[in-house]
């Protein structure tokens, strides 16, 4: 159950933000049907208390020369007591991996990983994917097409 509850104004303010967070206030205010004032009040509470983490610039990957995205999928060797976390810990160290997410049931963690191309992605796998500690198994799928990245909220 959710700490914040959210009114019509709220929710109509964040489907704005999500849309083009980098609206001013006034612009902000005019597509929420709102006042300027009224609308940063709202802002400032919704970030205070947590609902607004921040706003982040979106970068097309190819656009800047990373064309190949590739999702490992890696069941951990759990023999070792702290193995995800050390696994976890050495793959934050890998400049090509651009997100990771730890999961229950038989994948543990799924890496995304970006290269330049096939050449770079064959490098990265053999000489620092490999050599991460810990992998019991290993599945790589390579990304074809993104049909579906919406991002925001269905609010």
């Amino acid at each position: 159950m959710p700490n914040f509850m959210l009114d019509d104004l709220d929710r109509r303010l964040l489907r704005q933000l999500q849309a083009d967070p980098t609206l001013s206030m006034a612009e902000l205010a005019d597509r929420a049907r709102t006042t300027a004032a009224r609308a940063a009040r709202r802002v400032e509470r919704m970030e205070a208390d947590g609902v607004i983490v921040g706003q982040e610039a979106v970068l097309d990957w190819p656009a800047l020369g990373f064309a190949v995205h590739v999702s490992l999928r890696i069941t951990v060797d759990k023999a070792a007591p702290r193995a995800l976390d050390e696994l976890m810990a050495a793959a934050r160290k890998v400049p090509e991996v651009a997100e990771m997410q730890t999961f229950l049931g038989r994948v543990d963690l799924r890496l995304s990983v970006i290269a330049r191309d096939m050449e770079h992605y064959q490098e990265t796998y053999r000489e620092r994917i490999l050599a991460l500690p810990h992998i019991a198994d290993i599945e790589a799928l390579l990304t074809i097409s993104t049909v579906k990245d919406e991002g925001g909220l269905p609010i």
